[in-house]
């Protein structure tokens, strides 16, 4: 479908796929096999300016926005969502910056990402708070022009290879949700320090780690925006980057249907292509339908979101909600399609279906995700003066 891009939405496409092809599905086999943080492709994207794809332009970026990064995560996601997470993940650790931090850390920080000479990383879940962001209990303790950080924080995408790290700790324990902050710290900070690299079911190139905060000394102007601001900053944050990981699910499943069709039609059996039979067409019938249902949700809400809706945490729930499960489904039935042949490592739809399953769980399980929307249908139509019934 034309969805009317811009020249320069088209340009990111371009340039975003062309990386892709070039660069990421050569590889994207052996970089899952050997588990590599793809350390020179995040290079190579540093130098086509993508880093910088929703980082206004005063700092360094191209100024678009969660739409304009959809765009490109996709485009990627079509070579491998592991690489993809890495490229991705470096905006969610900056949206933080970007939403509630000062001129002088965004001047500090953001041409930097922008510019792909340093990654970044988002630090909220601990062992004890996943789906329960309220539940962490990292805390920071403000001592004279320092605060003092002290906890760990688990499955960070990113950790130990990013440079700049978000996080989020308690800073008043009486409050609550409402007495978390939010905190830059830089790799190297004294008393940080990593777990090992988790070894994962999918996204295999991609670097996950414990972060270790053992009285974490950083700088009191590291904090982002002010001390209460960080439940608000971590939930503005998903309503910014969830529309991402649908992107995400989205690029994955295209991938899985273009080599389901080009398998089905070059695969013979009885005398002629699969695709002849009408149960395969139904099949890639059903998986084109979804993809590109997915694909207008997603492109659709991230316009949306960019207006700064008051619902914009409904429908970027959405969005991770509907295209995670695409991707699942589709990566599924591609697997079928291929037979023995896609269960086999030789070809790349069993690392798809791998792959797929970590995005109906990372950034808000898809569980949590029908919750947010339960719950603000309800708070909607509490708020309805009319009734139907």
């Amino acid at each position: 479908m034309d969805y009317f891009l811009t020249e320069e939405q088209k340009l990111l496409q371009e340039i975003a796929y062309e990386v892709t092809k070039e660069k990421i599905r050569p590889v994207r086999a052996q970089l899952d096999e050997s588990e590599e943080f793809p350390r020179n492709l995040m290079d190579i994207l540093a130098k086509t300016d993508l880093f910088g794809v929703c980082i206004p332009e005063e700092y360094g970026g191209l100024g678009g926005g969660v739409f304009e990064n959809c765009l490109v995560v996709e485009q990627i996601a079509r070579g491998c969502i592991g690489i993809a997470t890495t490229f991705a993940a470096t905006g969610l650790g900056i949206y933080p910056i970007l939403l509630g931090g000062s001129k002088e850390l965004k001047k500090k920080y953001l041409p930097d990402i922008a510019a792909g000479k340093k990654l970044a990383a988002f630090a909220l879940t601990e062992p004890g708070a996943g789906s329960d962001v309220s539940a962490i209990i990292t805390r920071a303790v403000k001592a004279g022009n320092e605060y003092v950080i002290t906890g760990t924080k688990q499955w960070i995408t990113n950790g130990g290879e990013a440079d700049i790290y978000t996080v989020f700790a308690i800073t008043d324990p009486s409050k609550g949700p409402r007495g978390a902050s939010c905190f830059v710290v830089e790799k190297g900070d004294p008393g940080f320090s990593f777990g090992k690299k988790e070894k994962k079911l999918g996204i295999r190139a991609s670097a996950t780690r414990e972060l270790i905060f053992n009285e974490c000394k950083i700088p009191k102007d590291r904090l982002v925006g002010r001390e209460g601001m960080g439940f608000i900053l971590a939930m503005k944050t998903f309503d910014k980057s969830r529309p991402g990981i649908g992107a995400l699910g989205v690029g994955l499943a295209q991938e899985a249907l273009d080599i389901a069709a080009e398998y089905a039609r070059k695969r013979v059996q009885f005398g002629k292509s699969i695709i002849s039979f009408q149960a395969i067409q139904h099949k890639l019938a059903d998986m084109a339908i979804k993809v590109e249902a997915a694909r207008s949700l997603i492109y659709s809400a991230a316009k949306y979101i960019d207006t700064e809706p008051k619902d914009a945490s409904k429908v970027a729930a959405m969005c991770k909600v509907f295209a995670s499960d695409v991707a699942v489904e589709v990566a599924l039935e591609a697997v079928q399609i291929l037979g023995g042949y896609g269960y086999m490592r030789d070809y790349p739809v069993e690392k798809l279906l791998r792959d797929a399953k970590i995005l109906q769980i990372y950034e808000g399980t898809n569980e949590i995700q029908r919750n947010i929307i339960g719950q603000e249908i309800n708070k909607e139509y509490g708020r309805k003066k009319e009734s139907i019934l």
